[in-house]
């Protein structure tokens, strides 16, 4: 089965499947975008709003899915703020089951097709040199937009959750969970975070509805006047024990305060009473975004894997 089609929720359930099956024997093959939480995030985030855009194939074998790609083609985005943004390259995210990595002359040649005529980008993990030799035998090349001190590529940053510090709050701040806050609340603390953004309350309602998201797993800091000052989601994988910070963000006015921080020290405190034993999250890894890692590695997580942007032209 080799079909082509949009992507449904049914589609990445499968690709989670494959993702924890991945964590479990080749972890540093996990890319960035291509862990059980990042795929619940996109898809629920982005189903409403860029569902249109994305196109995917399956792979199987004895009926277990082994590989996919999930192209996100040309599109405009509309902001919270009014603008308008174009997206006119095409993005490839994908995954392939380590025992069929002869498959991956097979997605390219697909994503080749379904995004043909546009500039198309993608991913690759930089422990995957033979990927990397095929990506290169297609006439791909390292992304000059990733180059230099503000590149953009992505590293994975994970730790264990043992030995966690107690978190601290400035006085008259408080932490609480979307289950406790709602919705409304939930969606105020994105939008505030990371305007201008498209997210909005459908957005979140799409999260909501995709597993493996949890209520009591979605942590807000609330401030003395009420504003949800910081949020971030935790994706928990049972079978691999583990847990995914994404997103992370606070209110520009109550940055510096520390409470990105402790939030992530909650957070880690929850995701271990949930069963979780190992912790990950992504950041931007360029020398000219040191905020985000420098966050992270305040709180003990390291550096993993990073992935390799590739493109080629139109």
């Amino acid at each position: 089965m080799d079909d082509s089609g949009r992507v449904t929720a049914a589609d990445v359930q499968l690709m989670q499947g494959l993702a924890r099956h991945v964590t479990a024997v080749r972890p540093d093959l996990v890319n960035s975008d291509a862990s059980v939480g990042e795929l619940a995030w996109i898809w629920g985030k982005g189903q409403a709003s860029d569902g249109g855009s994305w196109r995917r194939r399956l792979w199987f074998s004895g009926g277990e899915l082994v590989a996919w790609g999930w192209a996100t083609l040309p599109r405009r985005i509309r902001r919270n703020d009014g603008s308008v943004k174009d997206v006119t390259s095409a993005y490839l995210a994908h995954q392939i089951h380590p025992g069929h990595s002869g498959l991956l002359d097979e997605v390219i040649e697909w994503y080749d097709g379904v995004a043909a005529g546009v500039r198309r980008t993608v991913m690759a993990q930089a422990a995957d040199e033979s990927a990397l030799e095929r990506w290169a035998a297609h006439g791909y090349e390292t992304d000059p937009s990733s180059l230099g001190a503000t590149g953009s590529w992505t590293q994975l940053n994970h730790r264990d959750l043992t030995d966690l510090e107690q978190p601290k709050l400035p006085e008259g701040f408080r932490f609480r969970t979307a289950k406790e806050a709602g919705p409304r609340a939930a969606v105020q603390a994105h939008v505030d975070a990371w305007a201008p953004t498209g997210y909005t309350a459908e957005s979140y309602e799409g999260v909501r509805r995709t597993p493996p998201y949890r209520g009591d797993l979605h942590v807000l800091v609330e401030a003395p006047n009420g504003t949800m000052a910081a949020s971030t989601i935790m994706w928990l994988d049972e079978d691999n024990r583990t847990a995914e910070f994404e997103p992370v963000g606070t209110h520009p006015d109550y940055r510096r305060l520390g409470l990105g921080r402790a939030m992530l020290l909650h957070g880690m405190r929850l995701a271990r009473d949930a069963g979780a034993r190992h912790m990950t999250v992504a950041c931007l890894g360029s020398p000219g975004h040191p905020a985000a890692r420098g966050l992270y590695y305040s709180v003990g997580f390291r550096q993993f894997t990073r992935d390799a942007p590739l493109v080629k032209a139109g």
